[in-house]
């Protein structure tokens, strides 16, 4: 419940919920709520509701302080730099004993829970990784603060921060991978792979070198380089990745056309990046 103690007993601000995640390429999360409690989600991740389940919808972020009217609508203008719904909705758990609501991956891939309250209170992520998480999680805004960074990564200058004590599900695409840098420790990696990093992790962007890996290896002209300390989650098959498979696959004659996910560049951004 909220208002308890976290491992170090320092008192906790988020619910505690209780969370099962089921399957494989595409998966869903089903979270356990006592009387009382109640999660967090993203607008149409819901799967399923058992009794005593109260849903609402929620003008901008449900965690935030601040419920004026400016309040609302500034958190709501946030999410909408990030691609987000302007809304999100809460579930709360009305009955008398313990009732489950489940969420649903919205493409192939995983879904990872992050406990806050282990991570130092706070992660960055990409842009539509958020899925669900405890009341009492603050879902904010990220800038990078380097223009290269923000017109060529592939997460683009604006990325999620996740902020509490409590459990987020966030999810991404493939498998993932786990890492904890340490001091220095260096990675170079597709922008679309790298999915969320502690606020300790510095990310910039690096020409990729020579002008045949530039123009003919199929990953555009620059990569991601991330130092440590601090932890990273990688995804095998970043969404943008995925929907380019299906893209190219679709006759010219629909009329579609893919745009590069998170990099305000659109098609630009796609042509330096490849994937």
């Amino acid at each position: 419940m909220r208002g308890g103690q976290s491992e170090d007993g320092v008192p906790r601000t988020s619910d505690e919920i209780d969370y099962e995640i089921f399957g494989h390429e595409t998966q869903y999360v089903e979270i356990t709520l006592d009387p009382g409690e109640q999660t967090i989600a993203e607008a149409g991740a819901l799967m399923y509701m058992t009794e005593g389940i109260e849903m609402a919808t929620v003008f901008g972020d449900p965690s935030r302080q601040d419920s004026s009217l400016f309040g609302k609508v500034l958190s709501a203008g946030k999410r909408a730099l990030t691609g987000e719904s302007l809304f999100m909705t809460t579930f709360t758990n009305q009955g008398s004993g313990q009732a489950c609501v489940a969420f649903g991956a919205p493409h192939p891939g995983r879904m990872v829970p992050l406990h806050l309250d282990q991570l130092g209170g706070e992660i960055i992520c990409q842009k539509d990784a958020f899925l669900c998480g405890a009341r009492g999680i603050t879902v904010d805004i990220a800038f990078q603060k380097r223009i290269g960074a923000g017109l060529f990564g592939g997460e683009g200058f604006i990325m999620q921060r996740l902020r509490g004590d409590g459990i987020v599900i966030v999810h991404a695409g493939g498998t993932m991978m786990y890492r904890e840098l340490s001091e220095g420790e260096t990675l170079r990696l597709d922008t679309g792979c790298l999915m969320a990093m502690g606020p300790t992790v510095h990310y910039d962007i690096q020409f990729v070198g020579g002008l045949k890996n530039a123009f003919f290896g199929g990953e555009g002209l620059f990569l991601a380089t991330i130092r440590g300390p601090g932890p990273v989650w990688l995804q095998s098959l970043p969404f943008s990745r995925f929907a380019g498979r299906l893209a190219s696959a679709i006759p010219s004659a629909t009329g579609g056309s893919s745009k590069g996910e998170g990099s305000v560049l659109g098609g630009l951004g796609e042509m330096f990046m490849g994937d």
